[in-house]
């Protein structure tokens, strides 16, 4: 058993772990970093499944350990991100996705709200599909958002995603993992859309060490999601299979006031 439970609430990859090292590789010269070890895995869970963070650790903070343990994580969930967390964050560029669809299956698109330096710089929209899913619309704007964090990357900025989707958020950082290893297969049945997960898991993996795929709850008022939310929706409306820029004036309120989904 674990002497202690590492949590990690900001890092390469959130979650609990059972010893130092594999907490340590998460958080070591990571920007904002924030994790703090618990003696016990209830107190680990309970602290992680919480939105208090006011005891972590910086990244800077000195650690030595003691002899490495067999590196292990133990399965967790995801952790959600308030509005609050995610305004102390220092990161050059956030960005949120959303997906729609109605119904479910049925009219689907995808939308994107780019941050930089905390002001919103771009809206994107569009991946219509008349007869997709609400899972595969998220994983599409995901899929966007990746890519344009490398292009962020590339250009020396941090970058972090904010997605609202549990399911997109664990398909590519952790269930993708085991799946690969089975040869792309799961017990109980088919891993649905599976050929775009494949992508979209190849490119996390690149970049997994240098920015993070975080969860935020929809419609509770973070301003991002709300933006992507109405992007969307405005994607389903326009009908355009392309990934395209919003390219009206960007006005908060007018883009709010539009129907959310």
């Amino acid at each position: 058993m674990a002497s202690k439970f590492y949590v990690v609430w900001q890092g390469r990859e959130p979650g609990i772990y059972t010893d130092w090292n594999s907490c340590k590789k998460q958080v070591d010269k990571f920007a904002g970093a924030k994790y703090k070890s618990f003696k016990t895995e209830a107190e680990a869970k309970a602290a992680f499944s919480g939105s208090s963070t006011s005891a972590t650790r910086s990244s800077s903070a000195s650690k030595s350990s003691g002899s490495a343990s067999k590196a292990g994580v133990k399965k967790a969930g995801v952790k959600t991100y308030t509005a609050a967390e995610i305004a102390s964050m220092a990161i050059d560029t956030k960005i949120y996705t959303d997906g729609g669809c109605e119904p479910n299956p049925g009219e689907a698109g995808s939308g994107v709200a780019v941050y930089r330096n905390e002001t919103i710089d771009e809206l994107w929209y569009g991946l219509y599909n008349p007869m997709g899913t609400n899972n595969t619309a998220e994983l599409n704007a995901l899929h966007q958002a990746l890519i344009m964090s490398e292009q962020e990357l590339e250009k020396g900025r941090t970058v972090a995603i904010f997605c609202d989707s549990k399911y997109a958020i664990q398909c590519i950082t952790q269930w993708a993992v085991g799946w690969e290893k089975k040869g792309w297969k799961k017990s109980g049945g088919e891993i649905k859309n599976l050929e775009l997960i494949k992508v979209m898991f190849a490119l996390h993996q690149k970049l997994k060490d240098k920015i993070q795929v975080l969860h935020v709850n929809g419609h509770v008022g973070v301003e991002g999601n709300e933006l992507a939310d109405r992007m969307s929706i405005y994607a389903m409306e326009r009908k355009d299979p392309a990934f395209l820029k919003y390219q009206e004036p960007i006005d908060l309120a007018a883009i709010l006031s539009m129907r959310a989904g």
